[in-house]
């Protein structure tokens, strides 16, 4: 079977102007920061992926151990017919479900959910390919905006991978689960991996690798506006730093300048002091208990909770009330 066309509901202008507003909102802060999704453009998506294979980066291999040890579980628990994936790239992992429902029998569709219609376009082939019994039908949207656009009807389990929902302040956690509720039905199956809270020794060391590939990473949103705005950022004079903070049990990465410049764009001329820092991402980590907390907040109830085998990463099974 081949894949469905693509369902476009997020267009190249939409893209654009998420950026610029982004941009100038971020860059006109007392704080300057930026959303970490600009990171992710051919270049960076590839640098990502280098990311994911280097020594220091645990949440990848973690979140695969549970995928690898559970996965029957989740096909027996959910009895889904159909699996939906948000931010779902080249669904690297979720082939450990598709397997494990294949097996057990019953999947019938598989919907793929990302913002970049040649990264579904690749993937959705690919799946449809290797799993030719399998409806693939690829979304082109932005999980936290348009939810609205998942198919409807059957037994239906969402699957939010990585951690994603870490790049997500309080706020906007609560906002996405809250709306994510809203877009399921009483019985269905909401699967979510979360990296958990550890020794900072264990977690900085993952966001800043000894290759240098996350400090190229995080210069790599520079460019992106370099080339899509027409900025004039030198990335070279920034710095990559990361920072565990105890108090929101988050880690930050920033970018700082390493000398006195000014940058143009948008109109705007935006001014870095010597040692002044750039926001890139936020990635916050988590207890079980408190996972468990926010799902119930949003109408979900926590039906199974595991970990690979040194607790690095957690992935919770929840049904929608």
């Amino acid at each position: 079977m081949t894949a469905e066309p693509l369902e476009i509901y997020l267009e190249e202008g939409d893209l654009e102007r998420g950026l610029r507003d982004d941009v100038r909102a971020g860059l006109s802060a007392g704080r300057k920061w930026l959303p970490p999704k600009w990171f992710y453009d051919a270049r960076g998506s590839e640098l990502f992926e280098e990311i994911t294979r280097l020594p220091e980066y645990y949440p990848t291999r973690a979140e695969r151990a549970v995928l690898a040890a559970h996965a029957p579980d989740i096909a027996a628990l959910t009895g889904a017919k159909t699996l939906i994936e948000l931010g779902s790239g080249s669904s690297e992992k979720t082939r450990l479900l598709l397997d494990a429902f294949t097996r057990r029998g019953g999947l019938g569709t598989f919907v793929p959910l990302d913002v970049s219609v040649s990264a579904l376009r690749g993937s959705t082939a690919q799946i449809a390919a290797d799993y030719p019994r399998l409806r693939v039908r690829g979304i082109v949207g932005d999980f936290t905006r348009q939810l609205d656009r998942l198919p409807t009807g059957g037994r239906r389990l969402v699957v939010f991978l990585g951690g994603t929902i870490g790049n997500l302040l309080p706020a906007e956690r609560a906002e996405f689960l809250t709306a994510m509720r809203a877009a399921l039905e009483v019985g269905d199956w909401l699967l979510l991996g979360t990296d958990l809270v550890k020794d900072p020794s264990v977690i900085v060391p993952a966001y800043d690798d000894a290759a240098g590939v996350t400090a190229e990473f995080n210069r790599n949103v520079l460019h992106v506006i370099n080339r899509e705005l027409g900025a004039d950022f030198d990335p070279a004079a920034f710095e990559h730093v990361a920072v565990w903070d105890p108090d929101h049990e988050w880690i930050e990465m920033r970018l700082r300048a390493i000398r006195p410049m000014s940058v143009r764009v948008l109109g705007l001329t935006v001014d870095f002091a010597a040692g002044e820092e750039l926001r890139t991402e936020v990635s916050a980590k988590f207890h079980r208990e408190g996972i468990a907390a926010e799902l119930a907040t949003a109408g979900f109830a926590t039906a199974e909770f595991w970990t690979d085998p040194d607790a690095l990463f957690g992935v919770t099974l929840a049904r929608a009330r």
